[in-house]
């Protein structure tokens, strides 16, 4: 279970494919926080560390084909910076949203706009079971965020200046593919109604 609070960035420093399996090394600065075995969300998909090398600030990362086909993974090549977040902590402060780590499907960022000290991102995507409400929560690449602007297969966000700075919100230009998660709560909404519709 995580925040929605990214905590530092990662960058794909090695990409092997075994099979249908890839194996990321990433480096990042609080590698040496973590261990193996951990649950590691990377641009809100959860991952699990197989390896450490904690004087190196690496480890390794393995995506099965489910994954790669419901993410933005596919498009992670060397160098590509990657939003990560370690799982919550049951004692502290939940400052996001419910978030799973488990990614719904992906979005097409088709407009970036500067609002004069924040920036506006409008989102589509092809995703028939899932909505976004008008100041809803949104998970885009493991960034909790609330929904501005909404429309059946469309919503926007806006970004501070903080998050530009400390996510890879500062990457994206239009065409850039990003995960998404729906709000968790939400989807139980929804598949209640589909239930008691069907009736």
């Amino acid at each position: 279970m995580f925040t929605g609070i990214i905590e530092n960035t990662a960058k794909v420093v090695n990409i092997e494919q075994e099979g249908s399996n890839f194996h990321f090394t990433l480096e990042c600065e609080i590698a040496d926080q973590l261990h193996i075995d951990q649950s590691f969300a990377h641009d809100g998909c959860c991952l699990t560390l197989v390896k450490l090398d904690k004087e190196k600030k690496q480890y390794v990362v393995t995506a099965m084909k489910e994954t790669m086909d419901r993410t933005n993974l596919s498009t992670w090549e060397i160098g590509t910076e990657v939003n990560v977040e370690r799982s919550m902590l049951m004692d502290g402060r939940f400052d996001g949203h419910i978030v799973q780590g488990h990614v719904d499907t992906t979005a097409i960022c088709e407009k970036v706009v500067d609002e004069n000290g924040s920036w506006r991102y409008f989102f589509r995507y092809n995703d028939n079971e899932h909505n976004t409400v008008e100041k809803g929560s949104i998970c885009v690449n493991g960034v909790s965020l609330t929904v501005v602007d909404s429309e059946n297969d469309m919503f926007s966000v806006s970004i501070i200046p903080y998050t530009q700075e400390h996510t890879n919100f500062h990457n994206f230009k239009v065409g850039t593919k990003v995960n998404i998660e729906f709000d968790v709560i939400g989807k139980y909404i929804e598949k209640l109604l589909q239930q008691y519709l069907k009736k």
